[in-house]
């Protein structure tokens, strides 16, 4: 193997993790498509927003299957932040007036709270040891 090689695998996460980040993200957007069509596309602002995170969970998670550089990386992150922050913020403010309360949709908003910490545990885990394992730059004579 030459040089080149072993720092492209040194770097490049192995197939089980990338499939590990895509399928918590697709079970999120899953999720979200479920509650969309179950009734919250008629709450307004907000049905849109969960075909939209459900359609970015899908995207997402399909590119991560095939390669996964940084930024794509950084989206992941993102699609699984913003879904916890709606749940938050809907919880706590309201979005855009509309409020829910405690674990509500059963068993949806549990397995969402799961499912998005779990991607960004994932993502977390996955830098930390692209980083470790990313060889020293040669020094120069």
């Amino acid at each position: 193997m030459n040089a080149s090689n072993r720092l492209g695998s040194a770097i490049r996460p192995a197939f089980p993790v990338r499939l590990a980040v895509a399928a918590t993200l697709a079970g999120s957007g899953y999720i979200h498509a479920q509650l969309y069509l179950a009734g919250y596309r008629f709450i307004h602002v907000v049905g849109a927003l969960f075909l939209l995170q459900a359609s970015a969970a899908f995207a997402v998670a399909g590119l991560v299957l095939f390669t996964a550089p940084v930024l794509l990386r950084a989206a992941a992150a993102g699609v699984a932040l913003g879904a916890l922050a709606g749940f938050t913020a809907s919880r706590t403010i309201g979005v855009f007036g509309f409020t829910e309360h405690g674990l509500t949709p059963a068993p949806q908003a549990l397995l969402s709270l799961l499912l998005e910490t779990g991607t960004l545990l994932l993502l977390a885990a996955w830098q930390a040891t692209a980083r470790g394992r990313r060889p020293a730059a040669p020094s120069v004579p």
